[in-house]
């Protein structure tokens, strides 16, 4: 295995002195740097391995990330994040300010019928949370943060996983390339069709439930001249937009998301999937189609998969644990990007508490996110029947939804409606010596004291 990075930081040890107790947040002790006798490995580099490798750092563990790909993915999807506890998280981490100078600035986006005549107007303050960035610029500044104090393995993978027997063995790792090594915690942060869940759990077959849809997306050029907004258009069982989330003259999004019984396709094919899109779509209506399906020969960076979920009966099986998508993931709509960063706080906080005792950390992560992870999750049950319902009836329910849901009067119940699941949960703060603090670079980020206030998605953007 090369490394890009393989630097350690050790800093002087201190104790945590006091409990407060905030609205929606309980204050805990621990001692300073709890985990510097820990050695772990995170499969995994886009979003939540990275967030965890940052916490991680700070309570002094030496963190190995293994990414599969040669480098950073860039691009993918936008993301969004709402409410107390995204933004509680962020800010804790000190990224708040930073996504904020890198969020996509997205405007309105547009229901349009098959003549492209617009009949619904979807402003920004529905579609995009509190914040909006794509997941690849997530990424980079997850990456910059920890590239420091953190080991990251690009071009590689894990090969198998064996558990040293006793309280002080750890786990035999074995890579595609590198060499053999002994960790003593090993974390599968790698998506929804987590590589590690399947070494130490078992085959997707059984925690993969899939919801009747499949959502495609590329890059084309942007032929429309659109800056920072979107088309939609639905027909009876399928749904197709054109999007610019940048403002790059040069550049569009085109999301399919379509209704289908459950395929069979090699998941690394892509003239597979790319057939399988031309027939699903020929003949749409939509004046704009023909020219999506033509880019769609030419697009080389398709992504394509079926709109699933994860079901695992728990979240930790000896010395490997789940977090992310890999855990409680929905291909859409499951506020998955912000559920993975605050389950990340809650994993590596409860870790710290534990000072490294896998059986008791595991098991209160398990305690404190199960049932959130589980609600956020459950947003994502009706992403494809929304996005491209069955019937013309339904779609036009649905554009009377969006009518209704679009406007001002009742902005801040939906407001309150979409922030339900993403703060269902009283978070805990995990006290930070002084050192740790000055890590910390959004000065809200350091503080021990303050509960922050926060003042449907599209097949381009997965919140």
């Amino acid at each position: 295995m090369t490394n890009t990075t393989n630097t350690t930081t050790t800093k002087t040890a201190k104790t945590a002195k006091t409990t407060k107790t905030a609205k929606h947040t309980t204050r805990t002790t621990r001692p300073a740097r709890p985990l510097a006798h820990l050695e772990v490995l995170i499969s995994g580099a886009s979003v939540a391995g990275p967030a965890l490798a940052l916490w991680l750092s700070r309570y002094g563990a030496r963190v190995t990330v293994v990414e599969k790909a040669p480098a950073l993915r860039e691009g993918g999807f936008a993301v969004d994040f709402r409410g107390h506890a995204h933004r509680t998280v962020l800010k804790r981490m000190g990224i708040w300010d930073e996504v904020h100078r890198r969020q996509t600035h997205m405007g309105r986006q547009i229901v349009v019928d098959a003549d492209d005549k617009e009949t619904v107007d979807l402003p920004a303050f529905l579609m995009s949370g509190d914040v909006e960035i794509f997941r690849g610029e997530l990424s980079k500044i997850l990456y910059e943060r920890t590239r420091d104090q953190v080991s990251y393995v690009f071009g590689d993978s894990v090969a198998s996983l064996s558990e040293a027997p006793g309280d002080t063995g750890g786990v035999d790792v074995t890579f595609e390339r590198g060499a053999p090594r002994r960790f003593d915690l090993v974390v599968g942060a790698d998506g929804l069709h987590s590589h590690t869940r399947r070494l130490a759990f078992g085959d997707e077959s059984q925690y993969l439930r899939f919801l009747g849809h499949y959502v495609a997306g590329f890059s084309m050029p942007n032929h429309l001249g659109l800056d920072r907004t979107a088309r939609i258009h639905s027909e009876p069982g399928r749904m197709i937009d054109l999007c610019n989330y940048d403002g790059d003259p040069q550049r569009a999004g085109v999301g399919f998301v379509f209704r289908s019984e459950q395929l069979h396709y090699d998941r690394h094919d892509v003239a597979q999937q790319k057939r399988i899109l031309a027939e699903k779509y020929a003949g749409m209506r939509w004046r704009h189609a023909p020219m999506a399906l033509k880019a769609l020969e030419e697009a080389d960076d398709l992504y394509f998969d079926a709109i699933a979920q994860i079901h695992v009966d728990r979240l930790s099986k000896g010395r490997v644990v789940l977090l992310g998508d890999a855990g409680y993931g929905a291909t859409m709509g499951g506020i998955g990007t912000g559920t993975a960063l605050v389950c990340a706080y809650i994993l590596a906080g409860e870790l710290a508490l534990a000072r490294g005792d896998h059986r008791t950390a595991f098991a209160a992560y398990e305690a404190e996110v199960r049932d959130y992870a589980k609600g956020c999750q459950k947003t994502s049950g009706n992403a494809g029947p929304f996005l491209a319902p069955p019937t013309e009836k339904k779609i036009r329910s649905r554009d009377r939804a969006y009518r209704m849901l679009s406007s001002r009067f009742l902005a801040g119940f939906f407001k309150r409606l979409t922030e339900k699941a993403a703060n269902g949960i009283d978070l805990k703060e995990y006290a930070i010596d002084e050192t740790d603090k000055n890590e910390a670079t959004d000065e809200n980020a350091a503080s021990e004291d303050t509960a922050y206030e926060a003042p449907v998605p599209s097949p381009n953007r997965q919140p």
